[in-house]
């Protein structure tokens, strides 16, 4: 986890705290209702679709967090491979703490599991390249971080996690400040007016204008967007050495392998983060007393 900037532990308990005031409200009025308080119990996370298993160790803060007391075993890891079947922890201790944190556990578990197992099927579709699967900042607005998180634990590279922590010019960007070059030039200008250090991307959208920021020189990564293959294979033979290079832009699971073979550094694909299926995941009780 410390290899993950965004990962602080402030962050990762603003996000827990900021889902369960949503989820709680003033109380779970039906376990208030129905459980008496000091019932305990046992319940298990109980897998029932095959996958990659993400978000143990965010299950674990969520409930501890909801009451420090629970006591959470883990019969599987963040990253190890499950079937239909497989328990992946038991919680035990109070019934009304493990009721209030069910659904947040549940929702955080289905949907960064589903993401590290697209993540990890991806990567085995490039290994034996030097390609490296990147996500995008196409997530869940507010859930960002489990989301990231979880293409960690299936074996992706997180690019920069938000605006604020990358140069990355765009289309628009370049558009907009009239063309590469002056892109490049008002960036530094403002990276050093401002005495910030940050690594610079630029969106090129064809070999004339990966020709421009060769040109210009003055950044770190080349993106190559919607590029056919050829021209990945020329673009790279282009940059050669002097910048990392990136492909993105209508990348599936039936173009990445060929994409990963032009020679490219990285190959970024939003669909990790925008378009998974969640793993189906359930919460059961096992004892109460």
């Amino acid at each position: 986890m410390n290899s993950l900037p965004y990962l602080t532990e402030s962050a990762i308990s603003g996000f827990i705290e900021s889902a369960l005031r949503e989820d709680l409200g003033d109380g779970d009025h039906s376990s208030l209702a129905s459980i008496e308080p000091r019932r305990t119990g046992s319940a298990e996370l109980i897998i029932k679709s095959p996958g990659t298993l993400a978000g143990v160790d965010l299950a674990e803060r969520i409930f501890k967090t909801v009451d420090h007391q629970l006591q959470v075993e883990h019969f599987k890891q963040d990253g190890d491979d499950v079937v239909n079947g497989d328990i992946g922890i038991l919680v035990t201790g109070s019934v009304r703490a493990i009721l209030a944190s069910e659904r947040l556990v549940l929702n955080c578990m289905q949907r960064m599991s589903g993401i590290a197992t697209y993540t990890k099927y991806l990567n085995s579709l490039i290994s034996g390249t030097s390609a490296k699967l990147l996500d995008t900042r196409k997530t869940t607005p507010n859930f960002r971080l489990p989301e990231k998180w979880a293409v960690a634990i299936g074996g992706g590279v997180n690019h920069r996690f938000g605006l604020y922590d990358m140069i990355m010019l765009k289309d628009n960007h370049v558009d907009f400040s009239g063309g590469i070059a002056a892109a490049i030039k008002a960036t530094h200008r403002y990276l050093a007016k401002n005495q910030l250090k940050l690594k610079i991307e630029i969106e090129t959208r064809s070999l004339d204008e990966v020709q421009q920021v060769l040109q210009a020189g003055g950044v770190d990564r080349i993106l190559l967007d919607n590029m056919s293959t050829d021209q990945l294979r020329l673009a790279v033979d282009l940059i050669a050495d002097k910048y990392q290079s990136e492909a993105s832009g209508g990348i599936t699971e039936e173009t990445i392998a060929e994409v990963a073979a032009t020679g490219v550094d990285f190959i970024s694909v939003g669909a990790l983060t925008h378009s998974v299926s969640s793993m189906d995941i359930s919460l059961k009780a096992t004892s109460s007393h």
